[in-house]
């Protein structure tokens, strides 16, 4: 294998690089979205309770101590809980905002690698068809197909790796990028049943 690659010329370690760092974004992504998958589940209802009962410390504490972007939401939604519906409702907005770019860190990137992954590729093969060209005009009349063929496919080894990169990291974007969609409609679920519950004990 390592000489498979070796023969795709310089580009063949930008882009093994693109995939280690595809694979890293992604498995980063998929163990906080694991970790978060037990937090903050139906705290909202947990938060209003307390609040019920009056105990907007306790309230308070326990939302900052789920670590969760839920959480975080409701204790800043606590901090102007005597404020107009307005201003509470611009605060929740804010902070579901914050934490949805939170959730959305490095997919960005992670949309890039799959874009430019392919175009290294590509380049690399351009790259390679020249060089076998300039091999061509040098050995002038005496080419045959195999020294022809030979150069064509190491050329196109990079066309191939690029695209072996971009498929699965573009895949993998759409897959973290549905995750965080539905992660911010729970958050906004969860927002919208506190603002009403605490609408209801004023």
């Amino acid at each position: 294998m390592y000489e498979l690659l070796a023969k795709g010329g310089v580009l063949v370690p930008p882009i093994l690089l693109c995939s280690v760092l595809a694979l890293a974004i992604f498995l980063e992504r998929i163990i906080r979205f694991a970790r978060m998958r037990s937090r903050g589940a139906g705290l909202a209802a947990k938060v209003i309770e307390v609040l019920k009962e009056g105990n907007v410390q306790k309230a308070r504490d326990l939302a900052e101590r789920s670590n969760s972007p839920m959480g975080r939401i409701l204790a800043r939604a606590i901090e102007v809980r005597d404020q107009d519906r307005e201003t509470i409702e611009t605060v929740i907005v804010h902070a579901t905002d914050e934490e949805v770019r939170n959730l959305s860190s490095y997919l960005q990137a992670l949309a890039t690698i799959g874009n430019i992954a392919p175009l290294l590729g590509l380049l690399g093969t351009v790259l390679g068809m020249i060089k076998a060209f300039m091999v061509i005009e040098q050995l002038g009349g005496q080419v045959n197909a195999s020294v022809l063929a030979g150069g064509i496919w190491e050329a196109m080894l990079t066309t191939a790796l690029g695209l072996s990169v971009a498929l699965p990291t573009m895949v993998a974007h759409s897959y973290l990028l549905a995750r965080v969609d539905n992660y911010e409609a729970r958050l906004n679920a969860g927002a919208v049943t506190f603002l009403t519950e605490l609408m209801k004990t004023r």
